[in-house]
């Protein structure tokens, strides 16, 4: 069993505390309000004020111990940065729009070993794109679609946001880099919106959002794309608010806050294209649990499985900072498995 630091105790963190506190694992979390994981058997609650950084909290070496950072945005970016010039071993699932890839060089100066993005998508996205990779060769086209929404359009806004409304709201404003004809290029983020058919809910829109990040540069593939999806109606609402000028962020995160009485569901299709026309396509499913609601799930238990992964491998990954499309179809093949058998719906190529 493993020593592990975990930061953040929110809706997603508070899911992979469980879990590995479930596992037999020393557990210790730390948040501000870590009210989730209170109680919990396994799991060390350390409160974090409003001016400190968890990583200043530990007090034992970080050599001998696992990190997962599961803060929001910019205050999860902050660490992950800060822990890169430390000997640590760090599972990275904050979000932030600047990337833990550039920290790399200094990571490998300092000893430190990062995983980044393990979640649904970024994270199962990247390791079945990499998988169809490895089955195909370079890409013509890659596709891929995720959202969490509530079973059907919620109010006003048709939308319940099932991790941090602020991130969100990142999401929809940060312009969205895609692969055309070989080349990377920037896009408006919200654009190419369509119809796309999800499963038993029907007809939902889709539309560009930044969340290829690192597999931007390590799948060779003339185009790619990844699209957020929503009810139909509610990033119209976005852009009127945007472009009129009213648009109240704090408002937002009143009226997007997630209510754990109403039904939701998380929905990921990956679609890939050789350049033979050969496709390799998944989709994945979940309507949460009585162990959490399905984007804590489905983030959740790739974050955890990952982490379990590492800790039986320590030799897993060599300093440095490293995408999870290098993870090894094995470690692929565990996450699936293990995910199926918590209940989510997984089709596609067997891996």
């Amino acid at each position: 069993m493993a020593k592990i630091h975990c930061f953040g105790s929110g809706l997603v963190g508070s899911y992979v505390i469980r879990y590995l506190a479930g596992k037999g694992h020393e557990v210790h979390a730390y948040d501000q309000q870590p009210h989730r994981v209170e109680g919990v058997p396994g799991v060390e609650v350390h409160y974090v004020e409003h001016d400190e950084y968890p990583h200043e909290l530990i007090q034992d070496s970080v050599t001998d111990s696992f990190i997962i950072n599961m803060l929001p945005g910019s205050i999860g970016h902050v660490c992950t940065t800060l822990l890169a010039e430390r000997p640590c071993t760090l599972v990275d699932l904050s979000f932030s729009k600047f990337t833990p890839d550039r920290d790399d060089q200094k990571a490998r100066d300092y000893g430190a070993t990062v995983l980044w993005d393990v979640g649904i998508a970024p994270g199962l996205s990247n390791m079945l794109s990499a998988h169809a990779y490895r089955k195909m060769g370079p890409l013509r086209d890659l596709k891929i679609w995720v959202g969490g929404n509530p079973t059907g359009p919620l109010g006003e806004w048709k939308y319940m946001a099932p991790f941090s409304p602020s991130d969100v709201i990142e999401e929809y404003t940060r312009p969205a880099r895609v692969i055309r004809d070989g080349e990377s290029v920037v896009i408006p983020a919200l654009s190419d919106r369509h119809s796309v058919d999800v499963d038993e809910q029907g007809t939902m829109e889709a539309f560009l959002t930044d969340g290829l990040r690192s597999l931007l540069n390590s799948i060779p593939c003339e185009n790619m794309s990844e699209y957020t999806v929503r009810w139909p109606g509610h990033i119209q609402k976005f852009i009127d608010h945007r472009d009129s000028g009213d648009l109240d962020e704090l408002q937002l995160i009143e009226e997007w806050r997630y209510d754990p009485k109403v039904p939701e569901f998380t929905w990921l299709r990956v679609l890939a294209e050789g350049s033979d026309g050969e496709t390799m396509e998944w989709t994945v499913q979940d309507y949460g649990g009585d162990d959490g609601h399905s984007m804590a799930r489905t983030t959740g238990l790739v974050t955890a499985i990952c982490t379990e992964a590492w800790i039986e491998d320590s030799k897993m990954l060599p300093p440095g900072v490293h995408a999870p499309e290098v993870l090894s179809d094995e470690v692929l093949s565990r996450v699936v498995r293990e995910m199926v058998s918590h209940g989510v719906e997984i089709t596609g190529p067997v891996v």
